[in-house]
């Protein structure tokens, strides 16, 4: 697996965890280390966010090539 698909992968299961404990506990993990609404609480959910549409680009490619 090359550097980007490792990156995405981890990035989506960051945001996968941070949802189900907002489900589950209606505890919001990025926001308590990052703070509500900061700059970087907003970068996270943004990096989280492009991962996932990157990661639909490759489960859309054939990846045995």
């Amino acid at each position: 697996m090359n550097m980007l698909l490792k990156t995405t992968l981890v990035l989506c299961i960051i945001g996968g965890i941070n949802w189900g404990l907002v489900g589950i506990f209606d505890f919001n993990l990025v926001e308590y280390l990052f703070g509500a609404g900061s700059a970087l609480t907003r970068i996270v959910y943004i990096l989280v966010a492009i991962s996932a549409l990157v990661d639909l680009y490759i489960l859309t490619k054939d990846l045995d090539r």
